[in-house]
């Protein structure tokens, strides 16, 4: 009886997947490409497998590998400034740590130390990166999501203004560089000059263009002190600053899909590695030593996955997921991956659980989702959803593919 109970079981799941293979079938999908793997990460069962080693435009499912290597590669703590101190000047190096002042996290732990010295020295040299990832969009230079990449970012890299009977500028320091207008465009390509529509009342966020001079100024302006570049450090070993917890980086950078907390967390780790800031130190170290054993090598060229030159397959999304859940408690895991998706209220009651902790990646026509789903019957799986080049709204293509991801649910 029990064997007969078991073969049911597994009869109805797998008649479960056939339904859904026809359902990813849809008309959705037509002349578009899709990848799929599901695996039961107890049992080392496939669940599911199309085109799992096929590659994809992973967008910012990329940022599940930032994660990997960052949870890898930083301490607890994310490393503010390098420093080293000769009697009474201080010499400072960037470390690529998006927070400082940044209008989300707003950490103050470099000024902190800064102010007790008279004397500030900023060494440049160690920033050996392009300000953009390969592939980029030139287009979205003005665009909040699109900072500059930096060995110091100061308030995220970019400019936060909104209108309160004047316009408000953050940092102050470009107060005179925002003006009124209706220009489409919300800073010129080339220079630091904003704009802002005269009907608005949104709080708008534009990434500044970044050089050494401009972070002398704005820390000058900060701590009231005058600031010395220079393109040397002091010999010998240099101390750390440690500032905000790691989580709550990894958090917004998965939450909010951040992708300048995403370049920069790669910068910070290339920095840890060595004593140069370039992502592919970071990159290279991760795929040689932790992932050595992937049996498709991505392409991976930026944090955050807005390039579209990014290739990566099902199944190496679903390794490098399955390495996370076996290096982190459920609990902390969970929490670090967005619940995507809605639960459902009903009469002020919750009638359907978060089951879906997942990261998606959007680009025009791609859509890809990868990660954690909890079953009713308790068990979790562990999924990688990638499709490409549909022409399809990408509003219908979720719901097609959370009817799938309903139906492993309901039946595993």
């Amino acid at each position: 009886m029990k064997i007969f109970l078991l073969f049911f079981t597994i009869l109805l799941f797998f008649t479960s997947c056939k339904n859904s293979k026809i359902s990813l079938d849809s008309n959705l999908y037509k002349n578009s490409f899709k990848g799929v793997l599901v695996i039961d990460p107890i049992k080392k069962d496939t669940l599911y497998n199309l085109n799992s080693t096929k590659y994809f435009t992973p967008a910012s499912n990329t940022k599940i590998f930032t994660l990997y290597a960052s949870l890898h590669i930083l301490p607890n703590n994310i490393p503010s400034l390098k420093y080293s101190i000769q009697k009474d000047t201080i010499y400072i190096q960037g470390t690529g740590d998006p927070t400082l002042l940044h209008p989300y996290f707003k950490d103050n732990t470099a000024i902190s130390l800064l102010k007790k010295y008279s004397n500030i020295v900023l060494n440049i040299s160690n920033f050996k990166d392009n300000k953009y990832g390969p592939g980029w969009a030139w287009e979205d230079y003005g665009t909040y999501y699109s900072p500059e990449k930096s060995s110091l970012p100061i308030y995220g890299n970019v400019i936060t203004v909104y209108n309160k009977e004047n316009l408000i500028s953050t940092p102050n320091y470009f107060k005179d560089s925002v003006t009124f207008s209706d220009f489409p465009k919300r800073r010129e390509e080339h220079t630091n000059t904003f704009y802002y529509n005269s009907t608005s009342k949104d709080t708008i966020t534009t990434p500044f263009i970044t050089s050494n001079s401009l972070t002398k100024d704005l820390l000058e302006e900060i701590l009231q002190k005058n600031i010395t570049i220079s393109s040397k450090l002091p010999k010998g070993d240099k101390n750390i600053l440690y500032g905000i917890a790691s989580d709550s980086v990894y958090k917004r950078m998965m939450h909010k899909s951040d992708n300048f907390l995403a370049e920069q967390l790669m910068l910070v780790s290339s920095g840890i590695l060595s004593d140069t800031l370039n992502f592919n130190i970071a990159k290279k170290y991760i795929l040689e030593t932790k992932l050595s054993n992937l049996k498709q090598k991505p392409r991976w060229v930026d944090g955050s996955g807005l390039s579209r030159y990014n290739l990566f397959t099902p199944e190496s999304m679903v390794h490098v997921l399955h390495e996370l859940y076996k290096k982190l408690p459920k609990e902390r895991l969970y929490t670090l991956f967005p619940v995507t998706n809605t639960p459902k209220i009903k009469n002020g009651d919750t009638v359907q659980e978060p089951y879906l902790y997942a990261k998606s990646g959007s680009l025009g026509n791609n859509y890809c989702l990868s990660g954690y789903l909890i079953t009713n019957s308790g068990k979790t799986v562990i999924f990688s959803f990638m499709n490409n080049h549909f022409v399809a709204s990408s509003s219908d293509i979720k719901k097609e593919m959370h009817h799938f991801f309903e139906k492993i649910r309901d039946t595993y």
